[in-house]
């Protein structure tokens, strides 16, 4: 019986394995092989024998018999193995259901869990609620303020969790009674304050009490309202006695006593301290506010009485007044951080007032004492900034509509000064030459810009804003004053000479007979406005940047000193066209003479020319002066080189072709005698 299973199988084998011709064909085409064992009519059995020929057969024939076998047991086993892991697979999709019912059943018993949890805490929420509903309105009855600051707020945050179950009757109760309270407790503590620190009357003897300490911790948790209300009864109580002592009718409310108000209201801060500063909490900030306070009323008041009295302030009375104000405000900026300022109690500055603040010291400083004799430019290196005063112009802001008196004295003052600068001038005469260290700059120039420099750091301690523009124009007025009335009106004046020149005068000029139409001194004179003329420029820019940032931004645009610049440019250019007319008009005669000289009739070439001589002589004369004198402004004496060069050349070529009719001997002696005394280039 096995035998004949072995067959089969072996017969099923050899069936699959057969190959169609056409198949074998194509094999043998592609992989050609001798090899036996790729021969389609292979034979294991003979291929053995061939082999083994010493061997039986029926033993090799014995062997793939038990081969034969061994595989088809194997194959039977695999196939036994199929069937039981197919069969086992039908199986898990039911197990994959009995595990989901198991995982839902145990969400179920953790949403169960959870939600008795949440009852759980609930209901001792719920207990804590109702308990501390009974004591809080138990303990506000008996004004223990210290425990219900404690117990309003865990109150409080209980009752935060029961919002969502605002529906049921008995919690909306219990919320509606935690607000009674919070109510009771309020208008409570407004009457204990009221009580301690009446609006009318002195103070309750005895000060502060913990009462109202433990009532301030309440507040805190209650309305914003009732703390602000506390802070405002008592600033207000506290403030009473300062607004009958500086009524408007009374002596010390006038500017002059104004140190009185400052000092009053620091024994006040002081007296705060000892008594009141523990009772209201630290982050009250309640010493600042009631200073803050007295700030306002302060500006208030003053600006009334000012508006009142106008026409008694006087500039020292308002400068007095303002540097007292701008000092308490420096003050209050060392002692408190400016925290209770709103945008509407105050718009805080966006940059500091100045860069050096004399006012923000109790004593006024040594700088603006510095400034009368300080003779530096404004483009001295910068100092440190100030840090920035939350409180400048907390009350200092009530004397800027007055500040036109302050205005019309510096145009006053910069008036009589330029007056002052005139006379000087016509006293003392013109500066001295100068051949060492180059024209000198006019001192009244230096001490102009001192007096600008110290009206600006005044007046941008008082305000940033209009005034500050007022001032700019007050400055441009004597800026301009300045250059017409001491640069432009003491330039010397031309005078035109009648009469020409002949060859017997020109032969004079050369011994020295005659001189250039401007004298030593005018030379000079000229040399040192123009100096004095670049200087202005010069600061006068530093001076435009300096007030652009001192003014508001707004306000900037309206700062422009453009104008100014120019006229000093206008001084300069007038300086350079003088110097080059002078010399111009001292070498016009020379000129002429050798226009009308008689060239035809020269009869030999010499190396001396009477005319030639003359302008040399005058070139000697005016040049290293003016060199000497514009050393420090090497720029504008390379123009005065350039404009008379550009003046000289046409004029020179002018006359050259005037000289007709002249000789090939005359042109020879005009051609000599320039090209041996004319640079390299110019014949």
């Amino acid at each position: 019986m096995m035998e004949e299973e072995e067959l089969e199988f072996v017969e099923e084998l050899e069936a699959v394995l057969q190959l169609t011709p056409e198949v074998q064909l194509a094999i043998e085409q592609v992989f050609p092989s001798q090899d036996p064992l790729d021969r389609a009519d292979f034979n294991a059995v003979e291929y053995i024998n061939t082999l083994f020929p010493t061997e039986q057969v029926s033993t090799v024939s014995g062997f793939l018999h038990f081969s034969g076998f061994w595989l088809i047991l194997s194959i039977m086993r695999l196939d036994d193995n199929i069937r039981t892991v197919v069969r086992g697979q039908t199986n898990v999709g039911q197990d994959g259901r009995q595990v989901k019912e198991i995982t839902r059943d145990i969400k179920q018993l953790d949403h169960a869990k959870r939600h008795l949890t949440t009852s759980i805490t609930t209901l001792n929420h719920l207990h804590m609620l109702a308990g501390g509903v009974d004591s809080l309105e138990a303990m506000t009855r008996r004004r223990q303020y210290g425990e219900v600051a404690n117990l309003l707020q865990g109150v409080m945050n209980v009752l935060e969790h029961f919002h969502k179950y605002m529906g049921i009757p008995q919690i909306r109760q219990l919320s509606e009674r935690v607000k009674a309270a919070q109510t009771e407790l309020g208008q409570q503590i407004l009457a204990d304050f009221e009580e301690a620190f009446p609006s009318q009357g002195s103070k309750r003897p005895g000060g502060p009490s913990n009462v109202l300490r433990d009532a301030c911790l309440v507040a805190n948790i209650l309305d914003p309202r009732i703390k602000q209300e506390i802070m405002k009864k008592f600033i207000k109580q506290h403030l009473s006695e300062y607004l009958v002592l500086f009524q408007e009718n009374q002596d010390v409310a006038w500017l002059d006593k104004i140190d009185r108000r400052y000092a009053w209201i620091k024994r006040q801060l002081v007296d705060y301290e000892e008594k009141y500063g523990r009772m209201f909490p630290r982050e009250w900030y309640m010493a600042e506010r009631i200073a803050v306070e007295f700030c306002h009323v302060t500006r208030t008041e003053l600006a009334k009485i000012m508006r009142t009295r106008a026409k008694e302030i006087e500039v020292k009375l308002l400068l007095f007044a303002i540097q007292r104000t701008t000092n308490f405000e420096g003050f209050l900026a060392k002692r408190f951080s400016g925290c209770t300022l709103t945008d509407g109690t105050l718009k805080k500055l966006e940059s500091p007032p100045t860069s050096t603040n004399p006012f923000l010291e109790d004593e006024p400083t040594p700088e603006m004492e510095e400034l009368a004799t300080e003779k530096g430019d404004l483009d001295q290196p910068k100092k440190p900034k100030a840090p920035d005063n939350p409180f400048h112009g907390i009350v200092s802001k009530c004397f800027e509509p007055h500040l036109y008196v302050y205005i019309e004295s510096q145009d006053k003052n910069l008036g009589e000064l330029i007056d002052r600068f005139v006379a000087d001038f016509k006293a003392q005469g013109p500066p001295k030459p100068n051949t060492d260290e180059g024209g000198a700059v006019l001192p009244s120039c230096a001490d102009l810009f001192v007096y600008y420099k110290k009206c600006m750091v005044q007046c941008s301690q008082l305000s940033t804003g209009e005034p500050m523009i007022a001032l700019t124009t007050i400055f441009q007025k004597y800026l301009r004053e300045y250059a017409w009335k001491i640069l432009s009106g003491n330039l010397p004046k031309t005078t035109t000479s009648s009469g020409g020149l002949t060859i017997s005068s020109l032969l004079k000029e050369k011994e020295g007979s005659e001189v250039a139409k401007f004298t030593l001194e005018e030379l000079c004179l000229i040399c040192s406005i123009l100096s004095t003329a670049e200087y202005c420029l010069a600061t006068t820019q530093q001076l435009e940047e300096k007030l652009k940032e001192k003014v508001d931004i707004s306000l900037i645009e309206r700062i422009n000193l453009t104008g100014e610049m120019d006229t000093f440019s206008t001084v300069i250019s007038s300086s350079i066209q003088l110097l080059v007319q002078d010399l111009d008009a001292a070498c016009d005669p020379a000129l002429t003479a050798m226009s009308k000289m008689q060239w035809q009739n020269v009869e030999h070439v010499g190396d001396q020319s009477p005319y030639v001589t003359s302008v040399i002589l005058h070139i000697k004369q005016n040049v290293p002066i003016i060199r000497d004198n514009l050393a420090s402004t090497r720029k504008y004496f390379t123009q005065f080189c350039i404009k008379f060069a550009n003046s000289f050349i046409p004029k020179f070529i002018t006359h050259l072709f005037k000289c007709k009719p002249i000789s090939m001997v005359g042109a020879e002696q005009v051609r000599w005698i320039w090209c041996r005394h004319l640079p390299d280039g110019f014949c």
